[in-house]
Parts: structure tokens; C-alpha cells; sequence
């Protein structure tokens, strides 16, 4: 099945990804690491019009919160791995000669009692600064990483990021925005979700949440269970108890405007599944369309091969097949209390929102989709 975009979605193209021509001038060039609960990802890239280029990249599972469910700190072993791949991160700006970037850490480390003395390792080991950011900033950055994804006739938006440790949820209101507009009114809440006056249309803020379940974290707490569809069904519940107080809309039925747009591992890999990808390729599954049948045939069909058949499919991968049954729980639950047939799959977050927000600051980035 041939992906689908989402209509109006057509006209603004993703970040440009490849080696470029010529060697880029290292001042225009802007860097983003993402250190999360489980993985350290990093992004070089140069404004190339509205969008930007990718000039080079990083990604490595570091389980840096593993172990810290139980014991409320970070590891050894874990901070060890990730200052490695740090040290990767650091080489990699260091031959860019890279001198925009922003280095930010997420749940893990805004839980973790040791995260100050591991963010000053991290200083003396590499020479890298890591900020810990809040909560509503790194919801803020996966909004505006999706822009290009919201449909001109979305009224109703809700954007969630399912990450390591930490699920956020935002819901944004379009109505009295015009629909030409919808997506460049997403891209203005760089400034934040309640932006000062502005002569623009601005999208509505009506209710956000993060909360501190992830992939990670989730498994985490349903370990001792052994029967793996109990577990799964478990965690789905439990994570839907922890949306009592985020509820805009829960009891209406979804309607022709509304979309959502789901932004992690676990909805690309359920995408890649739905197409049956025996290796991922990013410009099938970024802005392809799923409805909540086919999102839960995947998860079904997940359910079905077991353990032992979830880490022998080609369509998960051996660092997404320990932690796809917490992500499909997750995505389970909030298909229950919105069921969508316009679910967007999203290829891109925090690493892709932080480069924006810069540009956009720095006024580097051209006048166009956004």
C-alpha cells in the first residue's frame, strides 16, 4: 500500500537529507542532540530555504535509564555508554566545526538524583554542555518539528511524542485560524504556547501533558509480569488512568477535522510494519496516514508472534523489539479515547524542533510554508 499524505501537507518539503554538493560554511551550519531514556541522537544540518539540510547525523540506543524505575539513579554502566557516544557526537561537531547548537537531555535526567553529577561528567569526559529542558519545551519542540505534516483542514490537533521515559500529549485548536495558514501557526509556537501578541493567526494551546510513562519506564513497571498478553493490556489501561486529567474532547466523536500526529519510534515502527518494509525507509513513513484498524491489525499481529517472533521480524529491529510492546500499550490506550482514521506518522521530534527553533531565532530560514 502506497503511503498518503495528509491533504495540504504536499507542499512543504521535509528536511533535505544526503551529502550536500559543496562543503557547507561551518558558520551556517547548526547542530541538535536529543539525549533521551533510551537513545542519543544527534543532527548537523544548514538552513537550505524553509527547511534545512542534513549534513551529518548520530543515533545510538544508550539505555541511559535503564535501572532507574527501581533505583531512582543512573548507572554506572549506563552513564559509561553514554558518555561514548557523546564522545562520537563531539568528534562528529568538531570536524563540522559546528558552532550553533543546542545539547539538551529529557526524562531521564530530570528524574535521576545523580543527573547533575552525570551532566558535569559528561562536561569534563567531552566538553559538552547538556541542558536539561522541562517538560512543556520538549513538548513544544515536537510540536513544531510536525508543522509540515498538519493538514490545511485540521481544526483540531493533537500531537503526541511517546519517548523513553515520557509521553507528551499537546491539543491545539485551528478554528479561527484560515487553513492556508494552520501550518506555519503551528511552526510560530517556537516562541511558546501562549506567545505574546502578534499580527498572525495563532493556533490555540487548549490543554497539554507529559507524563513520566514512556517505552522504557512502562516496561519498566509491568517487568514481573509474565504472561505477555496480560502485561501488554495492563500497561495499556495503566497508561490510559494517567490521562485523566488531560480529557479535551475525550467524550466527543472524532470529526472530519481532527488529526493527530504521533512522533516516536513505536508509531514508525508500526507504520513500517503496516507496510511491510523488510528495511526501513524514512520517505515511506514519514507523513504516511494509518486508521486505528490497521494500527491495531500491527499490534495484533505483534501480540500474535510472541517474544520470540517480535525479535526475529525484520520490521522491528533488535534495538525497538524490548520496548514495541510498551509503545503499541501506549498507542493502544490513546487510540481508545480518540479513535482517528487520520493518524500521521512523524519521522521527526525533538532533534528536528530544536534545529528549527533555532533557525527561526536567528532568522535564518526563508519566509515560506512556515
Amino acid at each position: 500500500m502506497a503511503p498518503r499524505r495528509p491533504k495540504g501537507a504536499g507542499a512543504f518539503p521535509k528536511p533535505v537529507e544526503g551529502p550536500a554538493s559543496n562543503a557547507p560554511d561551518p558558520a551556517e551550519l547548526y547542530a541538535a542532540l536529543d539525549l533521551g531514556t533510551n537513545s542519543c541522537r544527534m543532527l548537523i544540518a544548514q538552513p537550505k530555504g524553509s527547511q534545512f539540510h542534513v549534513v551529518d547525523s548520530f543515533s545510538k540506543s544508550v539505555q541511559l535509564g535503564s535501572g532507574l524505575e527501581r533505583s531512582g539513579r543512573l548507572s554506572r554502566s549506563s552513564m559509561a555508554r553514554t558518555v561514548q557516544a557523546m564522545r562520537i557526537c563531539k568528534q562528529k561537531l568538531q570536524r563540522h566545526k559546528v558552532s550553533h547548537m543546542r545539547l539538551v537531555a529529557t526524562e531521564a535526567c530530570r528524574r535521576a538524583c545523580n543527573a547533575k553529577n552525570f551532566i558535569q561528567q559528561v562536561r569534563r569526559e567531552t566538553g559538552l554542555r547538556l541542558e536539561i529542558i522541562e517538560p512543556e519545551e520538549e513538548a513544544r519542540l515536537a510540536v513544531i518539528s510536525c508543522a509540515p505534516l498538519v493538514s490545511t483542514r485540521t481544526e483540531q490537533l493533537l500531537v503526541v511524542d511517546i519517548g523513553g521515559g515520557s509521553t507528551e500529549l499537546v491539543w491545539i485548536d485551528l478554528t479561527s485560524v484560515p487553513h492556508r495558514d494552520r501550518p506555519k501557526a503551528i511552526m510560530r509556537l517556537h516562541a511558546g504556547f501562549h506567545p505574546p501578541e502578534s499580527p498572525f493567526p495563532a493556533a490555540k494551546v487548549v490543554d497539554w501533558i507529559s507524563v513520566p510513562l514512556g517505552v522504557a519506564t512502562l516496561r519498566d513497571q509491568f517487568r514481573d509480569v509474565e504472561d505477555d498478553s496480560a502485561r501488554f493490556a495492563l500497561m495499556s489501561w495503566f497508561f490510559e488512568e494517567s490521562l485523566a486529567e488531560f480529557a479535551p474532547y475525550k467524550d466527543e466523536q472524532a470529526r472530519e477535522g481532527f488529526q493527530i500526529i504521533g512522533t516516536s519510534g513505536t508509531v514508525t515502527t508500526v507504520a513500517a510494519s503496516h507496510l511491510g518494509l523488510k528495511r526501513y525507509d524514512r520517505t515511506k513513513v514519514d507523513g504516511l496516514r494509518m486508521t486505528s484498524d490497521q494500527i491495531d491489525r500491527v499490534i495484533r499481529g505483534y501480540l500474535d508472534a510472541g517474544p520470540e517472533g517480535r525479535r526475529r521480524d525484520p520490521r522491528i529491529g533488535q534495538d525497538r523489539q524490548a520496548l514495541i510492546m510498551s509503545g503499541a500499550a501506549i498507542l493502544q490506550a490513546l487510540l481508545r479515547c480518540w479513535p482517528t482514521d487520520r493518524l500521521s506518522v512523524a519521522d521527526r521530534g525533538l532533534r528536528e524542533g530544536l534545529l528549527y527553533a533555532q533557525m527561526s531565532a536567528d532568522g535564518v530560514l526563508e519566509d515560506g510554508p512556515f
